[in-house]
């Protein structure tokens, strides 16, 4: 089975979502930068609906769009959020924070990981904002973290999926099964199975994965 995880915004289309297909939610705000935390009781009524579903959810941990270097006050608001997700009964958190030279800002991450105790957790798409020759190193890093995927498009966003599948195996090669590599990014309900059939992996990732909503 091919576990399809819709990135939604707010709670409003969680059951259509859910009706179409959707086996995985990861919950945010403002999509039009990539995804930002929501609110309290967002999330309380995300997690609710969808454990009574029986469909786990990933709550985005991201205090604003732009980049992923984080002041010391933004990582005690991600922290309090992790725990607030934590609280709340959520599944899992998704994060990611990265040092000026864009390697992992390993300090903040294991913060946020200690918070985050017993939850999924995915790094998301500050991934491909690492420069190539740094990746490889952060993988290592974030499979001995314990960070259960990582969230990619293997490319620029303004790729298609289809562009980035050599640099995709690639990733998916070095990981070798130590943590999940999630591709994400362009993938729709026309072409997630040719997606994951082409990688050969059993999860992806999108806003229009189980059409549109």
């Amino acid at each position: 089975m091919i576990i399809k995880e819709v990135a939604l915004e707010n709670f409003t289309k969680v059951p259509s979502a859910i009706r179409s297909g959707a086996n995985r939610l990861e919950l945010c705000d403002n999509l039009a930068v990539g995804g930002t935390t929501v609110s309290k009781g967002v999330m309380a009524e995300t997690q609710k609906y969808a454990s009574e579903h029986h469909v786990p959810v990933m709550a985005m941990i991201r205090p604003r769009g732009g980049n992923f270097i984080y002041t010391d006050t933004e990582l005690k608001i991600m922290e309090a959020d992790v725990f607030q997700a934590q609280e709340l009964g959520v599944d899992g958190v998704v994060f990611g924070a990265l040092d000026k030279d864009g390697s992992l800002d390993t300090d903040a991450l294991e913060m946020l990981i200690a918070a985050a105790c017993g939850m999924q957790i995915t790094f998301h798409m500050a991934f491909d904002a690492i420069p190539a020759d740094k990746q490889s190193a952060a993988i290592d890093w974030l499979a001995d973290a314990g960070i259960d995927r990582i969230l990619t498009h293997g490319g620029a966003l303004d790729t298609a999926i289809t562009d980035n599948y050599t640099n995709l195996k690639q990733t998916i090669k070095q990981a070798n099964g130590r943590l999940i590599i999630l591709p994400g990014g362009g993938i729709t309900a026309q072409n997630v199975r040719d997606v994951t059939q082409e990688l050969s992996v059993n999860e992806a990732h999108g806003t229009r994965i189980v059409g549109v909503l």
